[in-house]
């Protein structure tokens, strides 16, 4: 007959577990507090990126130097070579477009890396890990950044046009409807164009392709438009000049480089539309797609 063997100690319940019965972790409450998120965490996350990548302060430094500095030289150039009463019609604000266009491109490139960098780098299966939300990853960088692109410009082309309304003297004293278009009008549609990039670099998910599209986008419809001689391409011609980004950029100024076209706000609203449009096309790919 064999001999009953004794019961085997059972192993000790850590402390930690609490050893409440009947529950495989005892009564262990984590100590790191658990709560829900919500896009204020998102848009802190993104704000934290923004900030503390060097492409940002490159970008916007480089933006600075384009605005502010071909802003007043064209300015200067233009005091010191005009005749008397030659600028009396002219509105002072206008010669600040010369340095915005090129700048634009840095809002467009910012834009762009904002989003398409992340695929690039994988950084992007890390955000989406800590906020499974595609729609909330997007619309936090699309506030974020929209908030940084028009600060930026809304400080540059504010003291571009103080500095020009100044060093112009010939001219003639602007409205406050030509105030407002000239730095809170043009600031929203630079920042628009900056938002339409990020939405472009999420779709894209490639910087460099999404860059060269956003700068095609801007510049090709002029370049194209001066090359088309034929009459019986008078009507494309015509609709490139008025709808081209250079075009609408300048009826900010009152100086349309077209006698037809939007005018007024209006580009303001095309931008808004075009840009709503592209978001939401871009939240549902982002939803169907891997990441």
């Amino acid at each position: 007959m064999s001999t009953p063997q004794p019961p085997m100690p059972q192993a000790a319940v850590p402390d930690w577990q609490g050893g409440a019965a009947g529950s495989p972790y005892g009564g262990y409450t984590s100590p790191i507090p658990v709560v829900r998120t919500h896009l204020g965490h998102a848009i802190a996350s993104e704000w934290t990126k923004i900030r503390s990548v060097r492409s940002t302060m490159w970008t916007l430094g480089v933006f600075l130097v384009l605005v502010v500095g071909i802003g007043l030289l064209v300015a200067a150039l233009v005091e010191a070579n005009a005749s008397d009463g030659s600028l009396a019609s002219d509105n002072p604000l206008s010669f600040g477009v010369f340095g915005l266009l090129l700048g634009s491109i840095c809002i467009i490139t910012l834009g762009v890396l904002t989003t398409a960098s992340e695929y690039g780098t994988g950084m992007i299966r890390t955000t989406m890990t800590a906020c499974p939300s595609r729609s909330r990853v997007l619309a936090a960088k699309a506030i974020v950044f929209f908030a940084v692109a028009f600060s930026v410009t809304f400080v540059s082309v504010l003291l571009v046009a103080l500095a020009d309304a100044s060093i112009l003297s010939g001219a003639r004293s602007p409205s406050t409807q030509e105030w407002l278009k000239g730095t809170l009008g043009i600031s929203l549609y630079v920042a628009l164009l900056g938002l339409l990039s990020l939405v472009l670099g999420s779709v894209i998910r490639h910087s460099a392709g999404a860059i060269t599209i956003m700068i095609g986008l801007v510049l090709a419809p002029l370049v194209l438009a001066l090359f088309m001689f034929s009459e019986s391409l008078s009507g494309l011609r015509d609709a490139l000049f008025n709808y081209s980004i250079p075009s609408q950029m300048s009826v900010f100024y009152t100086t349309s480089l077209t006698n037809d076209g939007p005018t007024g706000w209006d580009p303001l609203w095309i931008a808004l539309g075009v840009t709503a449009a592209a978001f939401a096309g871009a939240v549902s790919l982002l939803q169907k797609r891997d990441v």
